[in-house]
């Protein structure tokens, strides 16, 4: 059910045309003045079980393509109680689609880089995580710059994970953050399509026609916690792990 279900969720990778060779070459370079590179690792940590649907049948846990963004401005994706800005984070949250986010991303002056992520650790082409598989995406950044990750909650109509709106800084007191940055992942409802039950829903990527179908909404973007639509979400730390490691200075120990 699983390996069938991630197959068959083309829409949640249509569009991330990025291949692997540009981040093989980030990860290949060293740091240089005033910069640090970074790598962080999204991993699917959800049960290999799945999850259960009122009806009883089960679904798995899925994540699809996002971006690694490296900013020194605030709220560079959405900001909490607006409108979707029209950008492309409707296409990240609704279709697992990262690519006309990362290109409208290009032109902001706070935004630094942009590295899509779409292909799974191991793995030779693009496609969702499900549990037990990972991403990773290579950044340079240097000492103010911020971090924000977006990665669409794949069983959904609309919600993706991303930090606050401001993001994660990836320095402290001068010095690169390091370790487990989960608990500062939000799942966001993204507004732009009415919810369904998540696993089941008609108009979810593994069941929809086409990119871009079900319901608008209309709305505009919320924390989940914030959400009152009846169904059960869960919890971030539950079913995904994300890790920031910065490389090590020439000659550090």
């Amino acid at each position: 059910m699983l390996r069938r279900t991630l197959v068959v969720s083309a829409a949640l990778i249509f569009g991330a045309t990025v291949s692997g060779e540009a981040q093989e070459m980030m990860k290949g370079e060293m740091m240089k003045g005033g910069m640090t590179k970074f790598t962080i690792r999204i991993e699917n940590i959800s049960s290999p079980d799945g999850m259960k649907a009122s009806d009883g049948s089960k679904w798995p846990f899925a994540m699809s393509p996002g971006l690694c963004i490296v900013h020194t401005n605030n709220a560079p994706v959405f900001s909490s109680g607006k409108k979707d800005r029209g950008k492309g984070l409707e296409a990240q949250a609704e279709d697992g689609n990262p690519a006309t986010l990362a290109k409208s991303l290009e032109g902001d002056k706070g935004v630094k880089s942009v590295v899509v992520f779409n292909i799974p650790v191991g793995q030779k082409s693009p496609g969702p995580i499900g549990p037990g598989a990972a991403y990773e995406c290579s950044v340079e950044a240097a000492p103010g710059s911020k971090l924000t990750i977006t990665s669409m909650f794949g069983q959904s109509n609309d919600l993706f994970y991303a930090p606050n709106e401001s993001g994660i800084a990836l320095f402290k007191d001068g010095k690169p953050v390091s370790g487990n940055i989960s608990s500062q992942i939000i799942l966001w409802d993204a507004g732009t399509e009415v919810n369904e039950e998540p696993g089941i829903g008609p108009n979810q990527a593994p069941r929809q026609k086409e990119p871009n179908t079900g319901k608008a909404e209309n709305g505009v973007v919320k924390n989940i916690k914030n959400i009152k639509d009846g169904f059960t979400y869960p919890k971030t730390t539950s079913v995904m792990k994300v890790t920031i490691t910065p490389a090590k200075a020439p000659g550090a120990n």
